[in-house]
């Protein structure tokens, strides 16, 4: 049987996992900090609740706390103004740029910038083709044939 806890260790388990959850990434420690605080205020205000119920009430709180947390952070998070500022390639989506070198089997090189990347097209290329960037492969971007190039020397 475990004993019964104190109301005040609650809190200072809410206080470790808080800053766990400023220490370590992800969002997941603000959420049992916030269980952990409520489970602290609801042995305060019931002072002989046993162990096993204090435990209860931190598992149903803990997967309350996550639950309706999630859905507030959808709900009220602001929309970036930079949607792709961590995403770098997704950045260069309709940008023109010239083949370093050539296409083939789907798979060639281009510079954008100072930076030269793999891309991917469904059609062989010769190096010096303007294609467009279409999209993002992971770590490759998707060109076209840009419709007006042509090829250069």
């Amino acid at each position: 049987m475990i004993p019964p806890l104190l109301f005040w260790y609650w809190w200072i388990g809410a206080v470790i996992l808080a800053i766990a959850e400023i220490v370590l990434p992800g969002a997941v420690f603000i959420w049992l900090a916030i269980a952990a605080a409520a489970t602290g205020a609801l042995v305060l205000a019931i002072p002989g609740m046993g162990g096993e119920f204090q435990l209860l009430a931190f598992s149903l709180l803990s997967v309350l706390a996550w639950v309706f947390g999630r859905r507030f952070v959808r709900r009220h998070l602001a929309a970036s103004d930079e949607p792709a500022l961590n995403r770098r390639g997704e950045q260069y989506v309709g940008r023109r740029l010239i083949l370093a070198e050539a296409v083939r089997s789907g798979v060639g090189r281009g510079h954008i910038g100072d930076s030269l990347w793999t891309v991917v097209a469904a059609e062989d290329l010769d190096a010096g083709t303007e294609v467009t960037v279409v999209g993002v492969d992971g770590i490759r971007l998707k060109v076209e044939r840009t419709p007006s190039s042509q090829d250069h020397p």
